[in-house]
């Protein structure tokens, strides 16, 4: 979708494509770039928007939607939005977008026409805006900063029989998502807020972090950072062939000050 982001539109609350998604299944991902899919019988290779994992999944067979690239020097003429866990022969699966970069795009479009009315009203929105050390998504108001963070290591959704799942490996690491709490905290000014926005194109039930062998060193670093001042806050978007919508978006805070 990247070369056609700038024609998403908005019309009431749902933000819309510039043209609708396609219908495909999955054959297999040979790599971390590409996604083999089978499109009404002819298989393709298409661009995957994510390098990463996405959750434990296996994506062999899964029904995927393809947003087709309409730039005659890309060697993929699609890109897979999303991809369904639902049972086969569901008519009308709920999907999980895995297009991270999009996810911004789909943020942008609900700050500026105020659909995240529960975090800001926006009175105007600014890319990318530097704020101490960082440089954040977005600058609203002159006064809220946004940072958009979309994870799909760990998907918080059921996956019944027909779906294979790989072992997930052990997290070592300290999650990237954290590092850039503290360094928010530490940044703001009297009078601004910044707001961790954990984005997901699913509905999930409540952002979990992965516990890891630094995991109290994580707590910390989070909470002293929420003391500061520093708020978090989840959206989930429903995202089908014609669109995406804000299903709901609610404070994340008051959990990471226990």
């Amino acid at each position: 979708m990247a070369d056609t982001a700038a024609a998403l539109t908005t019309r009431g609350d749902q933000i819309c494509f510039p043209e609708p998604l396609t219908w495909a299944r999955v054959v297999r991902r040979p790599n971390r770039f590409i996604i083999d899919a089978d499109v009404a019988g002819t298989e393709v290779a298409c661009h995957c928007p994510t390098t990463g994992r996405i959750g434990n999944l296996v994506l062999d067979g899964l029904p995927c939607l393809l947003s087709r690239s309409h730039n005659p020097a890309r060697k993929t003429p699609y890109t897979v939005e999303a991809v369904s866990v639902d049972a086969p022969g569901t008519r009308r699966p709920a999907w999980i977008g895995i297009n991270q970069n999009a996810a911004n795009r789909y943020v942008e479009q609900a700050l500026t026409n105020n659909l995240l009315r529960k975090i800001v009203t926006a009175r105007s929105v600014q890319r990318e805006k530097t704020l101490g050390r960082s440089r954040l998504d977005f600058l609203v108001n002159d006064d809220t900063y946004v940072e958009v963070k979309t994870p799909l290591d760990n998907l918080q959704v059921p996956l019944g029989d027909h779906v294979r799942t790989r072992p997930r490996p052990p997290l070592a690491s300290t999650d990237r998502l954290v590092k850039h709490i503290g360094e928010l905290g530490h940044s703001l000014e009297a009078h601004e807020r910044a707001v961790l926005l954990v984005c997901f194109l699913y509905d999930n039930p409540g952002f979990q972090v992965r516990h890891s062998s630094h995991h109290d060193e994580v707590k910390a670093q989070v909470s002293q950072a929420v003391k500061r001042g520093v708020e978090i806050w989840q959206v989930n978007f429903q995202l089908d062939a014609a669109g995406v919508r804000v299903a709901r978006h609610f404070e994340l805070t008051p959990q990471f000050l226990a």
